[in-house]
């Protein structure tokens, strides 16, 4: 049960990692709203790091942000989020993998293991929730909607793009994926492989005895 959740875990935060990729090299962050548009022959949007222009007839203009120091606050600060969140997820996916019960590192001990997997599992959730991915998203998209009601905004509404909802999507994922990993760790401790099981049965009914370890001191068997 433990190496199911372990891997449905991984899969998942490995998909959150590849749509935060995707979310964070999109170009469709927003895009021109044509409520009042008569035509849509002209479409234009914007990402994290340019903004594109594209018509009816399939031609696609795209122009990066020429300057870094005037940009607003929030979309530097969104390009930094992510950048983090993507460095975050990536670190998350190997000490998962390492943390794997299926997998053998040296002589590496289960609750060693175990303690990396939960790392593992901390990281995407911190990659993923509101610390990194989610608040860029969220901000953004915040950023978005009250430009877009606000009557005496003066320049181009936009509306929600794709690559927010793609962000939304990884963020999801890192967030399950993450505790998937970490309840895989928090199961009760199992009885140890070597440790021999007697049953015997009484007027009660049938019961089970573990061996006590042996003691240096005595030679007696022992039973709890």
């Amino acid at each position: 049960m433990a190496v199911g959740l372990q891997l449905v875990g991984l899969v998942l935060g490995v998909l959150s990692w590849c749509l935060q990729s995707s979310s964070t090299s999109s170009h469709t962050w927003k895009t021109k709203s044509h409520m009042e548009a008569v035509t849509t022959s002209q479409w234009q949007f914007e990402g994290l790091w340019m903004s594109c222009a594209a018509t009816a007839l399939g031609s696609v203009q795209c122009s990066k942000f020429k300057t870094v120091l005037g940009l607003s606050a929030h979309l530097q600060t969104c390009r930094a989020l992510m950048i983090l969140s993507l460095l975050l997820g990536l670190v998350s996916i190997l000490l998962s993998i390492l943390g794997l019960k299926c997998t053998k590192i040296g002589r590496t001990s289960a609750k060693v293991k175990e303690q990396i997997t939960l790392s593992g599992g901390v990281l995407f959730l911190l990659s993923g929730d509101r610390v990194f991915t989610l608040t860029a998203i969220s901000w953004y998209a915040a950023r978005v909607i009250q430009d877009f009601y606000d009557p005496l905004y003066p320049g181009m509404r936009f509306e929600l793009g794709t690559g927010l909802y793609l962000g939304w999507a990884a963020a999801g994922l890192a967030i399950l994926g993450g505790s998937m990993l970490c309840c895989s760790t928090c199961g009760g401790a199992a009885l140890s492989p070597a440790t021999p099981l007697y049953f015997s049965r009484t007027s009660r009914g049938p019961s089970i005895y573990r061996a006590a370890p042996a003691s240096d001191n005595s030679s007696a068997k022992a039973y709890v």
